[in-house]
């Protein structure tokens, strides 16, 4: 669900706090979020989504199972290693998003657990890409795991939803543009729970990004966004402009209750680069951290083709 970055100098000396625009999905001013979200995917690309309507018991569950799941010993994670669906557990220093720049061999010190849409074995669909059925763990090893994923699933299909209404409208598009059963009715909708090992099982070396060693290396997102949730463990950085030498990189503070958004190369291109997929990464402190990514795309059969309200003569298609 992400690509790599170029390879590239870095400043990390002295990250700041980056300053993100909060979009509320209860905001009856529907011209000020459309406002709000236009301005900040033409400046970065991330921005806060609050009042969604997640309950927040809901959330802190995900989280508590979450742990749960990453607690359990590693031959049991095992058991549940992911599959050619992308589908299940994936270890620790299981990826390198950052090749270029993860120097030495070292891989990103995270594992995680992916979670799709649900396809039988034996529907015509499961023989596409991304489709099929989950993994799911033993239900009296965790009881309640699969039914509290499976709800937050269509819960965070829900506001992705949402959110992509209004990235239509700030694109001067149609507000149920993304809405048919091609686009997001019936999409590619990817749950990814996340485990950023602490100093401690890391050997201490995950706070010397420097030496190309990090929670998650430099990558944008290949799809159309993606919803972050976090714990209260600062980490995930962003670089707004990818060309600079060299990157200057920020960090985006956790917000209670908030979802983390951001866009990815697929809406970029779609929007002929108007709009922004950013590089980030996580850097960790020694501290572990959990974090929930929600990775949207639509379906298989749509088109993906520089939109109209996108190009004009001095900006054809690229």
């Amino acid at each position: 669900m992400a690509k790599r970055s170029p390879e590239a100098a870095t400043d990390t000396s002295a990250a700041k706090i980056t300053s993100l625009n909060r979009i509320s999905l209860s905001e009856p001013d529907i011209d000020k979020s459309v406002s709000l979200l236009k301005q900040a995917c033409l400046d970065s690309g991330f921005f806060y989504v609050v009042d969604h309507g997640i309950d927040k018991k809901l959330m802190e569950e995900v989280f508590a199972q979450s742990k749960f799941f990453f607690d359990l010993p590693l031959d049991e994670k095992m058991k549940l290693l992911r599959n050619k669906k992308s589908r299940g557990y994936t270890p620790t220093l299981d990826e390198t998003l950052d090749p270029d720049n993860q120097i030495s061999g070292n891989c990103d010190y995270k594992e995680g657990y992916y979670i799709g849409v649900e396809v039988s074995e034996d529907d015509p669909q499961a023989e596409k890409p991304f489709y099929g059925p989950n993994l799911w763990p033993p239900a009296d090893l965790l009881p309640g795991w699969r039914e509290t994923m499976e709800i937050y699933h269509k819960e965070a299909l829900r506001v992705a939803q949402a959110v992509a209404r209004i990235i239509a409208r700030a694109l001067d598009l149609d507000a149920d543009f993304f809405d048919s059963p091609v686009m997001l009715g019936e999409p590619i909708a990817t749950l990814r729970l996340l485990h950023y090992e602490g100093a401690k099982q890391a050997i201490g070396k995950i706070t010397n990004p420097e030496k190309g060693i990090f929670g998650a290396g430099a990558h944008s997102d290949y799809g159309l966004l993606t919803l972050l949730a976090t714990d209260d463990v600062i980490g995930l950085q962003i670089c707004k402009d990818k060309d600079a030498r060299p990157q200057v990189w920020e960090y985006v503070e956790p917000l209670s209750g908030a979802f983390i958004v951001n866009l990815g190369d697929m809406l970029e291109r779609w929007s002929n680069g108007i709009f922004r997929s950013t590089l980030h990464r996580v850097i960790l402190d020694g501290r572990e951290r959990y974090s929930i990514a929600y990775f949207v795309e639509p379906s298989h059969e749509c088109l993906v083709e520089c939109l109209t309200t996108c190009k004009s003569e001095t900006n054809p298609p690229k």
